[in-house]
């Protein structure tokens, strides 16, 4: 079958994701959609399990934004998708810079970091200047931003300053830059299928990260209760859920990070999605294992990436950068879509062309 799925035409594989991928994703929608109507005639119980469906609900609409702007840009061809991903990084990054206050000194270099750095890194990109595109901004932006900085005469936190953006450029524009950048990879007997390598990546660290965090909501001990709040007892588990509470149920590993960050819920999300990219082996160059291989090191990095996103969010005393569908950064909490992507992408780029030798 992986065999008969890689010999089909361009055309007729994209047919067969979209009908594998839409299709799952409208039937999951439609059952969690059906779920609302379900009666609940426990308290308690209820205002757990609306909780956990309107979180499991934020998830699908994170899982349909990903899937559709892969499929915006495989439709409209490679210089749209640049562009597109361009807006994306644009815009997480506005996202990023409004959470970080800054001071009338930094106009330049902000002026320097969104209208000329992030164009000139995906023009890059565009044209396949390769060995430029991997050190403009590592190199030339992060000695140029503090040089801007510098002739703004403002030395106040001039260190964390700087730091905060050089920090934002990298993750929103260097990262966020690497996803179309797999279109320039060239395989023997896979040309005009790069784009395959694009859609790989977000599904699997797409699906890494919906099954780390459904896991997680489940397996992560509760919160102490406060002292003025008494503990309500509750039921002792039976059947499966009393094999489950002892199996995976865990305090979580960095609670002033992340109150649902786990190594069992992190297990499982990384085998589970490097089985799911090794089950899509047939839409890349790679064979089973080497596809199981490189999913795996796009789901470690991507989430990871996500972790550290948490911490940054948590120094800036928010819990989202978009505070429940509010845009309070101008984006509606788009960073938070995208963040384990923007970790993951320039990983699996490098890991694959170093292996690969493309």
């Amino acid at each position: 079958m992986n065999d008969y799925l890689r010999h089909l035409a361009p055309t007729h594989q994209v047919a067969a994701l979209f009908l594998i991928v839409f299709g799952l994703l409208v039937t999951v929608s439609t059952i969690a959609f059906l779920l609302t109507f379900k009666e609940r005639r426990n308290p308690r119980h209820d205002a757990l399990w609306q909780a956990e469906l309107l979180h499991f609900r934020a998830l699908l609409r994170t899982s349909w934004f990903m899937v559709v702007v892969f499929w915006i840009g495989w439709a409209l061809g490679e210089t749209v998708a640049t562009v597109l991903f361009a807006l994306i990084a644009f815009f997480a990054l506005r996202e990023f810079i409004t959470l970080s206050p800054t001071r009338r000194g930094d106009h330049r270099s902000l002026i320097l970091a969104f209208f000329v750095v992030l164009p000139i890194q995906f023009w890059l990109v565009a044209t396949a200047r390769f060995d430029l595109f991997t050190v403009f901004i590592p190199v030339y932006a992060f000695l140029a931003i503090p040089v801007v900085s510098a002739l703004a005469d403002d030395p106040n936190q001039f260190l964390e300053r700087n730091a905060k953006l050089q920090w934002g450029i990298m993750v929103c524009v260097y990262g966020m830059s690497h996803v179309p950048a797999l279109l320039l990879l060239s395989f023997p007997g896979y040309e005009g299928k790069s784009a395959f390598l694009v859609f790989f990546l977000v599904f699997v660290v797409q699906t890494c990260m919906l099954t780390q965090h459904l896991i997680s909501r489940r397996s992560s001990l509760p919160a102490e209760p406060d002292a003025e709040t008494p503990a309500v007892p509750e039921a002792p588990e039976r059947g499966l859920g009393a094999i489950w509470q002892r199996l995976f149920r865990q305090a979580p590993f960095a609670p002033h990070v992340s109150r649902s960050f786990n190594w069992t819920s992190w297990a499982i999300g990384m085998v589970i999605a490097s089985l799911v990219g090794a089950l899509f082996s047939f839409i890349t160059p790679f064979g089973f294992g080497q596809a199981l291989a490189m999913s795996l090191i796009a789901c470690v990095a991507g989430s990871m990436g996500h972790l550290v996103m948490k911490a940054l969010k948590r120094d800036r005393g928010i819990p989202n950068w978009g505070q429940r569908g509010v845009g309070i950064t101008g984006a509606n909490g788009l960073l938070d879509r995208v963040d384990a992507l923007c970790f993951a992408a320039p990983i699996f780029f490098h890991s694959v062309r170093w292996y690969f030798g493309v």
